[in-house]
């Protein structure tokens, strides 16, 4: 069993990980595939939240040991769909009402801006302008979901992204200023 399946072997339902409850609440719209699920994460949440492919293939056989999904039918090129169990709804439920605790922010792109200063300035613009473009693009369709957003919350988190990537290109901006 590696590290993940045994962290979550015998652990209570709000102990799930953001990751886990992410996929749960996907799984709430009916049985997906691995590839469904990052597809469908990129398309919910992606502006906020990342999930890798690396996490749903990692987390999923973990939520089967728990109870908490059960596969479901064999799909085309061995692609296998998971279903939520009433079990994995109990628990999504529990996580969605408890504390959140402080937000993580892991961004690669701050992180590499934080090491700019051992770059080139040639290589510190290119990673600016490369920045620049993602964001931009970013921020056209995070326009785009706000516009065609339906209800408050739906709408409120959209904007939320117009916000965020209207900031990095802010930030960017002001770094590429000095």
């Amino acid at each position: 069993m590696d590290s993940q399946r045994s962290a979550w072997h015998g652990c209570g339902v709000s102990d799930l990980n953001a990751t886990a409850a992410a996929l749960l609440g996907l799984l709430h719209d009916g049985p997906q595939t691995g590839g469904q699920l990052v597809a469908a994460a990129r398309e919910r949440f992606g502006s906020f939240f990342s999930v890798t492919r690396s996490q749903v293939y990692r987390e999923l056989p973990a939520l089967a040991d728990s109870g908490l999904v059960r596969l479901g039918k064999q799909g085309a090129r061995s692609s296998q769909q998971y279903v939520i169990t009433a079990a994995g709804k109990k628990a999504f439920k529990t996580w969605l009402t408890g504390e959140p605790g402080p937000d993580h922010l892991r961004s690669p792109l701050i992180l590499r801006l934080v090491h700019a200063d051992t770059l080139t300035a040639k290589q510190r613009s290119a990673l600016i302008d490369s920045a620049k473009q993602a964001y931009t693009a970013e921020h056209d369709a995070a326009r785009a979901a706000a516009k065609s957003a339906e209800g408050p919350n739906a709408k409120a988190i959209a904007e939320y992204g117009v916000a965020r990537a209207k900031a990095t290109l802010k930030l960017l901006d002001s770094i590429s200023g000095s």
